[in-house]
């Protein structure tokens, strides 16, 4: 038997919520994480079945990418699994060690090691998918980080910078990539905090590079956002 969740107050839109913090949580972590409260709170027992999408949009008063992304999140934690043409059941109450905690207790080399991989992967891809949305919100952030840099507002600054990154993964369209992003992000914002000593003037001077990558992604020239952005990781930070 289909058990459904209790009445869930909707999540809201988080556009209104974006400017001075780093990015909070998307709407489909929202979302996992009721899920996981759900069957923490045996709501939902090992091989139950969800609900159907549409049931699940209404639950949580989100669009069907925010639901599909937060099935998928649970699992890739092994919390869910997807039976195409039948359903999407749980298959397990033990959640595994998240990425958050392992990225979280990492060393800064090790976060550095894994920007290094990815950053130049990311910027292609959104310099290939990116909405024009998208374009807009990486603009803002990259305007942000100009206009707090050049007022030594250096917190400001460093998240604006941390926000122009995670807006260009939210824009590559690849799941995985932006939750890897999203998570690493809070680890780089406190590494700034520790060697910057609250001085702006290394964003000052790396402004043009950013400014490089945001236009490299608006003409959709994959190869060279992809350029820009190792060289921004091997040369700024």
């Amino acid at each position: 038997m289909i058990k459904y969740l209790k009445k869930v107050i909707p999540l809201h839109s988080s556009d209104d919520k974006m400017f001075m913090q780093i990015q909070r949580k998307s709407l489909a972590q929202e979302v996992a994480e009721r899920l996981i409260q759900g069957i923490t709170n045996e709501e939902y027992a090992v091989g139950d079945k969800l609900p159907i999408e549409p049931e699940l949009m209404k639950i949580y008063g989100v669009g069907r990418s925010s639901i599909r992304e937060a099935i998928k999140i649970l699992s890739i934690k092994g919390v869910l699994s997807v039976q195409q043409g039948v359903g999407t059941f749980v298959t397990s109450k033990n959640i595994q060690e998240s990425l958050e905690d392992q990225i979280n207790n990492a060393e800064f080399n090790e976060v550095y090691e894994v920007r290094s991989l990815l950053d130049s992967k990311i910027a292609a891809k959104a310099a290939t998918n990116r909405s024009e949305k998208e374009l807009e919100t990486i603009k803002m952030y990259l305007d942000l980080r100009d206009r707090f840099a050049k007022d030594n507002q250096a917190l400001e600054c460093y998240q604006a910078d941390i926000n122009f990154h995670i807006s260009i993964a939210e824009a590559c369209g690849n799941t995985l990539l932006k939750e890897i992003y999203r998570i690493a992000s809070k680890h780089i914002l406190r590494t700034f905090e520790a060697s910057h000593n609250n001085n702006t003037d290394s964003f000052k001077l790396s402004q043009k590079i950013h400014t490089d990558l945001y236009t490299a992604i608006e003409n959709k020239d994959s190869d060279t956002a992809a350029r820009i952005a190792q060289l921004i990781v091997e040369k700024v930070y």
